[in-house]
C-alpha cells in the first residue's frame, strides 16, 4: 500500500481505466457491459457540458484582469465593477479547486515552509504586505526520502519530507498607493494585478519559492564561509602584503595625533608600497565581494531551474488546466458511486456505501483514497439516476439510467418556437 501524510480525496486513475477496471471486475453481467460504458458516457458529456459553461464563467469574469490577454478590452468594463468582477471569479475559481479535490494550504503550513530549511539550499525571504489576497491550495500530499550531500559531498544523508504533487497559486497585489509608498517609483511588479499558478513537485519546505516576490538570502552557513574565507584572506594580505606600509602608517599617525615626537619621512620607495599596498586590499575587497555575488547568482539560477521543471501553467492556462482536472473527478466520483451502489443490489446508507467505494479501489489499486461520497450522491440525486428513501439510497437500473440522462441531455437544448 503506498504510504500517505493525509489520505486525499484526489482519485488517482484516469476515468477511462476506472471504467475498464469496473467493467474487468466481473460484478455485471456480461449483457449490461456494453449498456453500462455507454451509461458513462452519459454521466461524462452531461458533465463536460456543465463545466464548459463553468469555464465561459471563468473566463469571462478573469479577463478585465488577465495580463496574458490578446484581445480588445471591454468596452463594458469600468473600475466600477472592477471588486464585484474580482469577487465572481475568486469565488468561482475556488469552487473549481475544491471539485478537482485540491485541499487549502494552511497558514501553518506557510510558516512552517518559511522556517524549514530548503531542499535546494536557498533562504528565500517573502513580504506578504505586498498582497491584498493570497490563497495557496495542494492536491496528493505523501512522504518521500531523498539523499542530500552535505560539507561538499563528504557527507551523505537521507532526508524525509512532505511531498504535495500539484500546488495552485492565487494572489493579487495591492493598488498603486502602497508600492508607490513603500516601494518608490520603481515598483517590483504591476499595482492591482493577479497572477495565477500551478506546480507540479513541490516540498512542503519550497512552498515560499513560489511567491512571485521571493528573493534570495544568503545562509548563516553561506555568510560564514565567505566571512571566514574573508578574514583569513584579509590576514594574509596584511602580513605579508601591507607589513611595511602598516609600520609606516602607524608612524605617521603618532606624529600626527602628537604620540610620538619622532618626525617620520616617506621616501619615493614607501610611498610605491604603500600605493601597492592600497591596491592590493582594493583588489581582495574587491575579491570577495564578487565572491559573495557569484555565489548569490548561483543560488538565483538554483531557484530559476527549480521553477522551470515545477510550472505548469500561468494564470488564464491554470484555470482551463483546473476545469479539466475538476471535470475528470466529477466523473470519476459518480462513475463509482453508481456502480457499486448498482451492483451491491440493494438499498444503502451514504456511510455504508462510502465505505465499500474506499474498500473497493484500495483492493483494485492499492491506494487509499478518501472518497466525497455526499458530493457523489449529490450529483446522481441530481442526475435522476439515483433516489433516497429513509436515509437509503438506490440506484435505477442502467437501462432506465440511460433513459433518465438521456432526456435531461435533451433538455439542455430545448429551444421554443413560435
Amino acid at each position: 500500500m503506498q504510504p500517505n501524510i493525509n489520505i486525499d480525496r484526489f482519485i488517482p486513475v484516469r476515468k477511462t481505466d476506472l471504467i475498464q477496471k469496473c467493467v474487468d471486475d466481473d460484478r455485471l453481467p456480461y449483457e449490461q457491459v456494453d449498456s453500462f460504458k455507454q451509461l458513462c458516457q452519459l454521466i461524462i458529456s452531461t458533465l463536460h457540458f456543465e463545466y464548459h459553461q463553468i469555464l465561459e464563467e471563468l473566463k469571462d469574469s478573469y479577463a478585465p484582469f488577465d495580463p496574458n490577454s490578446d484581445t480588445l478590452p471591454s468596452v463594458n468594463f469600468t473600475e466600477d465593477n472592477a471588486q464585484t468582477q474580482q469577487s465572481v471569479f475568486t469565488s468561482r475559481f475556488i469552487e473549481v479547486l475544491n471539485a478537482a479535490n485540491f485541499e487549502k494550504v494552511t497558514d501553518k503550513d506557510l510558516q512552517d515552509a518559511l522556517q524549514e530549511e530548503s531542499l535546494f539550499k536557498v533562504r528565500l525571504a517573502v513580504e506578504f504586505e505586498d498582497f491584498a489576497d493570497m490563497v495557496f491550495y495542494r492536491r496528493g500530499e505523501s512522504h518521500k526520502t531523498e539523499t542530500i550531500s552535505k560539507f561538499w559531498g563528504l557527507h551523505k544523508q537521507s532526508i524525509t519530507f512532505t511531498h504535495y504533487d500539484k500546488v495552485a497559486v492565487y494572489i493579487k497585489f495591492k493598488d498603486a498607493e502602497y508600492f508607490n509608498q513603500t516601494k518608490g517609483s520603481a515598483l517590483p511588479v504591476k499595482p492591482d494585478s493577479t497572477i495565477i499558478k500551478l506546480f507540479q513537485n513541490v516540498p512542503k519546505a519550497d512552498l515560499e519559492m513560489l511567491f512571485p516576490n521571493s528573493q534570495v538570502r544568503m545562509r548563516t552557513i553561506d555568510k560564514a564561509i565567505i566571512g571566514g574565507s574573508a578574514v583569513v584572506g584579509g590576514a594574509v594580505v596584511l602580513v605579508t602584503k601591507l607589513g611595511a606600509s602598516l609600520i609606516v602608517l602607524a608612524g605617521l599617525l603618532g606624529y600626527w595625533m602628537g604620540l610620538s615626537k619622532e618626525e617620520v619621512s616617506i621616501s619615493s620607495q614607501q610611498l610605491i608600497a604603500l600605493g601597492v599596498g592600497a591596491g592590493v586590499l582594493g583588489g581582495f575587497i574587491f575579491k570577495e565581494w564578487n565572491k559573495f555575488k557569484t555565489r548569490k547568482l548561483r543560488f538565483m539560477k538554483a531557484l530559476a531551474d527549480n521553477l522551470y521543471f515545477k510550472s505548469l501553467d500561468n494564470n488564464a492556462g491554470v484555470f482551463h488546466h483546473l476545469v479539466d482536472s475538476a471535470e475528470e473527478e466529477e466523473c470519476k466520483e459518480a462513475i463509482l458511486a453508481y456502480y457499486l451502489l448498482l451492483t451491491h443490489n440493494k438499498a444503502m446508507t451514504s456511510a455504508q456505501l462510502d465505505e465499500l467505494v474506499e474498500l473497493w479501489f484500495a483492493a483494485q489499486f492499492d491506494f487509499q483514497i478518501d472518497f466525497e461520497i455526499a458530493d457523489a450522491l449529490a450529483k446522481l440525486q441530481r442526475f435522476g439516476i439515483v433516489s433516497e428513501s429513509g436515509g437509503k439510497y438506490t440506484a435505477l437500473p442502467i437501462n432506465a439510467a440511460q433513459v433518465q440522462l438521456d432526456a435531461k441531455w435533451g433538455t439542455l437544448f430545448n429551444f421554443s418556437h413560435t
